[in-house]
């Protein structure tokens, strides 16, 4: 049986989304340290210049660098998915797996206030913190994170339910293990497979979510570059300078297609059954 490395390194929709993923993480460190100009710079009489070999990628309606823009804004796309994701992991997980294990009315609980959650998507969300505590891009992080909760919810506890009914937990609990001690070392490790595929799918969406936000003004402000914002300010200027909005497209396409593909080379690489076949 081949091992998992070189398992991953035959899978094209693994290799290609790994690609992609790591060349806007590359683009999102690479402007900590380096951009080609100040983003924040601005040049009116370079304003709207087309690609050239001062301007790579060309200017937009200020003068400011668009490369620079795109390389700064990468680091808002991850901050987002990072954060919303990493709040829907922690808290969404931890709701469905004390749901599995407890049943009953804790289980309806969880439940039902999943289905609530679910009556409010992340830009709704938005808007409501918004009008509470003011357009930004943490109010906007925080929207699509309490929407990601009850996703990770679900798939924890149906997976959870499925990992409770097996011989091993119950040989586990007839040897006096609590419900904590059986979630921690059977349950999770064998959902966990489960929530790093979903994790992908939904970085992949809170990139969406948040260009999506920045697009409506509710996301990152300005100054702060933005690819949603990027496409806000260049749709007035469609006819003149096209070139535009296809840049801050392109990075948003690169960022879900690469996302995309490595959740599906991940849930192939991670399944036991497909891994015996390869």
């Amino acid at each position: 049986m081949a091992t998992p490395w070189r398992r991953a390194l035959r899978h094209p929709s693994f290799l290609a989304g790994g690609l992609l993923a790591l060349l806007v993480l590359g683009a999102a460190l690479l402007s900590l340290w380096w951009t080609p100009w100040s983003p924040y710079a601005m040049d009116m009489a370079q304003r709207l210049a087309p690609p050239n070999t001062r301007h790579w990628l060309g200017t937009d309606a200020f003068g400011r660098d668009v490369a620079s823009l795109l390389l700064v804004g990468a680091r808002s796309s991850l901050m987002a998915g990072v954060v919303a994701v990493g709040m829907g992991l922690v808290i969404g997980t931890a709701l469905g797996l004390l749901a599995a294990a407890r049943r009953g009315w804790v289980e309806e609980l969880v439940m039902r206030l999943a289905d609530f959650s679910f009556a409010f998507p992340a830009v709704l969300s938005a808007i409501l913190f918004t009008a509470a505590w003011g357009a930004g891009l943490v109010n906007a992080i925080v929207a699509i994170g309490i929407f990601n909760i009850p996703v990770f919810a679900r798939v924890a506890r149906a997976g959870a339910l499925s990992v409770w009914s097996r011989e091993y937990v119950l040989a586990a609990r007839a040897c006096g293990k609590g419900h904590l001690r059986i979630t921690l070392e059977h349950v999770l490790p064998n959902i966990a497979s489960a929530l790093i595929v979903q994790a992908t799918v939904q970085f992949a969406l809170a990139i969406l979510a948040e260009a999506a936000l920045s697009y409506l003004g509710l996301g990152t402000q300005p100054p702060q570059p933005s690819w949603g914002r990027m496409l806000a300010d260049a749709q007035t200027l469609m006819h003149q300078a096209p070139l535009l909005a296809i840049w801050p497209g392109a990075a948003i396409a690169c960022a879900v297609l690469g996302l995309n593909l490595l959740g599906d080379g991940l849930r192939d690489l991670l399944d036991p059954r497909l891994a015996r076949s390869r």
